[in-house]
């Protein structure tokens, strides 16, 4: 992943627009962005962007968006998983639970793979990998909350149709984002303290 050149890039973002038509070839509700699969390359050149500026002020070397961008494009291959039609298959909330497997096996792959890039890439202190691994997510999932998004893009990413109200992934999702909006602010101490320490070592050396 530390030699990842334009070739990775173009499969990447091959991948992505294969696995952006795939989540959405069943629903009838989706956008014409979403069926052509332009959302999810959208969606992977904004992560990409984000995850780049948040490592940019600690100085890293050779610290590149386009490497950022091929890495964040070669993790959608997982997202496969969204396009099998469960919903044929079970009821609404067997369905819906299954989708919520799917999500959170493919969020732990893909946040697995992010913290071994950074580990390796960057070679930051374990607590400032942990701190940029960890706070995106966390700070993504705050703002959707406070602009009450959050059910709406926890259902398109996990690909759950016609949730039930009572149905037992709205519970996760509310754990999860209060679990977000916990963890925010301390992410962010730790990752301002980080940044001063890191820099502090810099000049020092």
């Amino acid at each position: 992943m530390l030699k990842l050149n334009n070739q990775h890039l173009i499969a990447g973002i091959f991948g992505t627009w294969v696995v952006g038509m795939g989540r959405y070839w069943d629903d009838t509700q989706a956008g014409l962005l979403q069926h052509l699969g332009l959302g999810s390359i959208i969606y992977i050149f904004l992560l990409a962007g984000f995850i780049w500026l948040i490592i940019l002020p600690f100085k890293i070397e050779n610290w590149s968006y386009r490497i950022v961008l091929t890495f964040i494009a070669l993790t959608s291959f997982p997202a496969l998983f969204y396009a099998i039609p469960v919903e044929r298959f079970y009821s609404i909330t067997t369905a819906n639970r299954i989708n919520v497997w799917f999500l959170a096996i493919v969020a732990l792959w893909r946040l697995c793979l992010l913290y071994y890039f950074i580990k390796h890439y960057t070679k930051l202190s374990p607590g400032n990998i942990a701190t940029v691994t960890f706070m995106p997510i966390c700070l993504i999932i705050s703002v959707l909350t406070m602009l009450n998004l959050h059910n709406v893009v926890f259902e398109v990413m996990g690909g759950i149709r016609d949730p039930s109200p009572h149905d037992s992934s709205y519970l996760i999702l509310m754990l999860l984002t209060g679990l977000s909006m916990i963890l925010a602010i301390p992410l962010l101490l730790a990752y301002c303290i980080g940044i001063y320490k890191s820099r502090r070592k810099n000049s020092a050396s």
